[in-house]
């Protein structure tokens, strides 16, 4: 397999040439702007699709960009990927957290273990124990039944299980799927930890340390404040904890929890939702069945990712699209902007998995590339970023392309109507009015009003937000941000700049430092 710079690529000069050349206000104000929207449609796993209309792209656009898909062999990389070789060369791992949801190619076996049969049985196991919890076979110290789940991790540990606990907490209420209710602790800071404790009743939560190593300075720390707030309160901490680690590590076989489950070093962090560090704290609150639909859901939407024809791939089709914009067109943000309530975390989880992914600037030789890769991730729920950044986004000097999601239907189904328009409806309107907005501006003569337009977007569209549409989401961005990587060239699979920091501050803890560090140290009180 080869492994070529974007800049090196003859559909790359392609893409160059075209540069500026999709004019979207006048494609979708003119006469065929409805068969456009029709057009540039692509169907996702779980009843999801991906509208890219309203994106800088024609079919020369996409030609072009088809030719980059074969120059790059990115279905090739792909299937590496799945196959089992050591696509993260920066540790020298395989990646295979696509395996944790289904098998997607030839069997992958390390050391004499079927890791989809591991990655299986870790699940399972999850799923049997959060069974137990809820049946009340396994209970606090006076038998009693936890009411309360608490997660203690930091990054990926926290971010990916976090968002789609939020994601699905009101449709579980409401459909008799709430088993438990989860909390999360993941910043070191103390006043997390104690907020986070002063709101639950500790005799009735069991808690998660999730670490791969058990050696996590921020967890570990958290563990032991735990801990000690159950020790004051007469609790054995060992009857309300359990473990998501590695095999090997020190958490693995320690008195000090009810069990352990399993991930190892293939998955990394910021994907590690689809293993053991998502599925115990959602199959304890929601059940190993609901667990199992995200699986499925982000199952259906990898199988995607394989189709050859680029128009019925929506994962590879967004993520070309991404680098068009950000090493063609220039653009250095992205802005996530669902239109969903329930989705207010899943932003802060794609900063994670886009920016730790491909904020790099060497391709995977540990060359400097010569090109702009990943884009910084912001983003919040409408419609109350409206009344926050959008000002910005639509009238600000950079363009900012933008990522919608929306759904014909809420959650819930609870709703009112005012004016001749439920809620839902004034939701829905609100994120079709926008990316009109952004794609065509309006004409002033008074600048203050002027709106230039030419704002690109695209928008996935379900019809309601279930388990199954989550993990196809989940998966879609988590492919999207495998194929650039591709793409660019880049390792997407270490995280060399989370390390540095980690090493400086146990170099201050440790009281070995002196010049600007000791002087940093010395005014935060240390």
């Amino acid at each position: 397999m080869e492994w070529k710079n974007l800049d090196t690529l003859k559909s790359f000069e392609k893409l160059q040439a075209l540069k500026g050349k999709v004019d979207i206000a006048k494609e979708l104000s003119g006469p065929d702007g409805a068969a456009r929207v029709n057009r540039y449609l692509t169907p996702m796993a779980a009843g999801l699709c991906f509208s890219y209309a309203a994106k800088q792209v024609d079919d020369e656009v996409l030609a072009a960009l088809e030719d980059l898909v074969k120059e790059q062999d990115l279905l090739g990389k792909y299937a590496a990927l799945y196959n089992g070789e050591r696509v993260n060369t920066g540790e020298n791992r395989l990646v295979l957290h696509q395996l944790c949801r289904g098998q997607l190619g030839n069997d992958v076996i390390v050391d004499g273990v079927n890791k989809r049969e591991f990655y299986v049985e870790q699940t399972k196991r999850c799923a049997e124990f959060a069974a137990k919890v809820h049946s009340g076979e396994i209970a606090n110290e006076k038998g009693e039944k936890f009411t309360t789940v608490c997660q203690i991790g930091i990054g990926g540990s926290d971010l990916g299980p976090r968002a789609l606990y939020i994601a699905l907490e009101n449709w579980a209420r409401a459909n008799g799927h709430l088993k438990l209710e989860a909390k999360f602790i993941s910043n070191v800071d103390p006043d997390d930890a104690s907020a986070v404790l002063m709101g639950l009743d500790a005799a009735h939560t069991l808690f998660i340390m999730v670490s791969k190593s058990g050696t996590t300075l921020e967890t570990l720390t958290n563990g032991e404040f735990v801990m000690d707030a159950l020790k004051k309160e007469g609790l054995d901490p060992s009857k309300h904890m359990i473990a998501c680690t590695s095999e090997t590590s020190p958490l693995a076989k320690s008195d000090a929890y009810l069990d352990a489950f399993f991930m190892d070093d293939y998955i990394g962090g910021r994907y590690s939702s689809s293993s053991v560090v998502g599925a115990a704290v959602l199959s304890l609150a929601f059940g190993g069945e609901v667990y199992q639909e995200i699986l499925d859901g982000a199952a259906a939407e990898d199988l995607l990712a394989k189709n050859e024809t680029l128009t019925e791939n929506p994962d590879l089709l967004d993520a070309l699209i991404g680098v068009y914009e950000r090493s063609v067109e220039g653009y250095g943000t992205t802005a996530v902007l669902p239109y969903s309530q329930a989705l207010s975390r899943f932003p802060a989880h794609l900063q994670q998995l886009d920016m730790e992914s491909n904020g790099k600037s060497v391709n995977r030789f540990g060359e400097p590339v010569h090109y702009q890769t990943g884009p910084i991730i912001f983003g919040e729920p409408g419609t109350n970023g409206q009344h926050s950044f959008y000002q910005l986004l639509h009238q600000g000097t950079d363009i900012i392309p933008l990522q919608f999601i929306g759904f014909q239907n809420s959650q819930i189904g609870n709703d009112v109507t005012i004016e001749d328009s439920t809620s839902q409806q004034k939701l829905c309107a609100n994120v079709a009015a926008q990316i009109m907005a952004f794609a065509c501006g309006k004409k002033d003569e008074n600048a203050n009003k002027n709106f230039n337009g030419g704002r690109p977007s695209s928008i996935i569209i379900g019809e309601k937000l279930t388990p199954a549409a989550l993990g196809a989401l989940l998966a879609h961005f988590e492919n999207k941000v495998m194929f650039q990587g591709f793409i660019w060239n880049l390792n997407s699979f270490d995280q060399e700049g989370v390390q540095l920091g980690k090493t400086l501050a146990k170099k201050v803890l440790s009281g070995n430092m002196d010049g600007a560090l000791k002087a940093y140290s010395t005014l935060l009180g240390i």
